[in-house]
């Protein structure tokens, strides 16, 4: 054998091998879009789990909304977002949802002035800002609850998210509780017909507009407040009790939640009992398919999510999300292997 055929047969070899073995790597990395809520703590899972696995998650913040729409679109391996589906909707579209993280929703402020943490709100002020019945910052209600601050003579621009999102389903969903105003006139969900303000995309995009634009309020999930240094504001729980967002009240509004007695994991947080209860809490969810096609990629994705519940607990505690307890990550184990399976109905998870 000649020495160009010989080179020209170890070039072809070494391309097949390399195309393989890109393939085999390919196949193992995984794919995720949705809730922005949790995109802090799934980055950072993400970032560790390829430094001690090798298999890259590739997560898309692009809201709840568009994660269902993904996840039923079969675009991506897994979905994820912070309104829980039904049991009914899950079941129709074949779907699995299990919880990853609880953390909490916070109104934040851009209000000169007024010192970090000490602004004051209920739940029906929150409420009535939203629809447009408080329009000053020193409006006599929200005076009444801050005597000890001078609030300004200015208007409010009011902040909410412009996409379909699970981070604003947390937040209605607490108003509709609240305030009957609200309930009757807007309602909940991951889109609502809002009365009053600019719309932003995103945590990322409210957290942005909220920084720029002065008198300005909005709501982000708490590790956008923390890591844009945001004025975070206190909230009137159910109890009566104003109470600053932290892991300390989310973790007291967390341990109302029966995850054991939720079909399909269907809980909701929101004005949870409590004095140090923080009243916008709510877990976010991952969304897959019961029958999996690839059943290999499928794995990945339990793998990975099995990986975090184990060694990601300090992670989400870093940044102020509240790991799940090991019984309720224990029943989602149970989950995936009675509801997961591949073609032939084997499960996925031994």
């Amino acid at each position: 054998m000649n020495s160009k055929l010989k080179q020209l047969i170890f070039g072809i070899t070494t391309a097949v091998a390399l195309a393989y073995g890109g393939a085999s790597q390919a196949a193992a990395n995984i794919t995720g879009a949705g809730a922005t809520f949790p995109y802090p703590i799934y980055s950072k899972w993400a970032e560790a789990y390829k430094a001690n696995t090798g298999v890259a998650m590739n997560y898309q913040s692009i809201g709840s909304g568009g994660g269902i729409k993904q996840i039923t679109a079969k675009t991506v391996n897994f979905g994820a977002s912070d309104m829980p589906l039904t049991l009914e909707k899950l079941e129709k579209d074949g779907l699995m949802q299990f919880p990853t993280v609880i953390g909490g929703v916070v109104p934040v402020i851009n209000v000169n002035g007024i010192e970090a943490g000490k602004l004051k709100l209920t739940g029906t002020a929150l409420a009535d800002i939203y629809l447009g019945k408080i329009t000053k910052w020193n409006d006599p209600a929200l005076a009444a609850l801050n005597a000890d601050i001078k609030l300004p003579d200015e208007n409010i621009t009011v902040v909410h998210r412009s996409d379909g999102s699970g981070t604003s389903f947390i937040f209605t969903n607490y108003l509709s509780k609240v305030s009957a105003d609200w309930k009757a006139g807007v309602g909940e969900g991951t889109a609502v017909s809002w009365k009053a303000g600019t719309g932003g995309k995103g945590n990322e995009g409210v957290a942005s507009y909220v920084q720029r634009i002065k008198n300005s309020i909005g709501y982000v999930e708490y590790a956008y407040a923390l890591q844009n240094k945001m004025n975070a504001v206190q909230m009137k729980n159910r109890d009566g009790q104003f109470v600053k967002a932290d892991d300390v009240s989310f973790k007291a509004a967390a341990a109302n939640a029966q995850w054991d007695k939720a079909p399909g994991f269907y809980e909701i947080l929101t004005d949870e009992p409590g004095k140090e209860s923080w009243p916008i809490s709510g877990a976010t969810f991952i969304l897959m398919y019961k029958m999996q096609e690839n059943s290999d990629t499928a794995k990945e994705v339990l793998k990975f999510f099995d990986w975090a519940y184990t060694n990601g607990g300090k992670l989400a505690a870093d940044l102020d999300y509240v790991p799940l307890p090991e019984n309720v990550q224990n029943l989602i184990r149970k989950a995936w292997k009675n509801q997961i399976h591949d073609t032939s109905g084997s499960p996925l998870m031994k």
